[in-house]
């Protein structure tokens, strides 16, 4: 299995793992949505409570230049901690969640910058 795919592949066993069903309401909607053409993986929790309109997102994974970005974590696990023990080097896990100031103090990996160029 090459990288994109184990990635992938990790990704989509974590967001199983995790995905809860609604309890107490048939008028909302839990969704995983694997998006494998543009790497977005997502938990979502969409529907009514009454006249209130729920839209909340559990979980979201982007893989992104051969990295996988965390930009929610809504649960009480730690997905970066679960996707180093799958395999993911923390190099190419990057904490999306966290803003980028933060970043370089993780531990985790750090996205590549586009070079600017300053002209005259």
């Amino acid at each position: 299995m090459d990288k994109l795919e184990h990635y992938r592949h990790c990704i989509k066993t974590l967001l199983q793992a995790q995905f809860r069903h609604p309890s107490n309401t048939t008028d909302v909607e839990s969704q995983l949505i694997f998006d494998q053409e543009g790497d977005r993986y997502l938990w979502l929790n969409v529907g009514w409570v009454e006249l209130e309109c729920v839209y909340a997102c559990f979980l979201h994974f982007d893989i992104k230049d051969g990295k996988i970005w965390i930009q929610c974590n809504r649960t009480e696990t730690d997905m970066a901690q679960a996707l180093v023990e799958m395999g993911v080097p923390k190099e190419d896990i990057i904490l999306g969640l966290h803003p980028p100031y933060k970043r370089p103090y993780t531990g985790y990996g750090m996205p590549q910058l586009e070079p600017i160029s300053i002209e005259a």
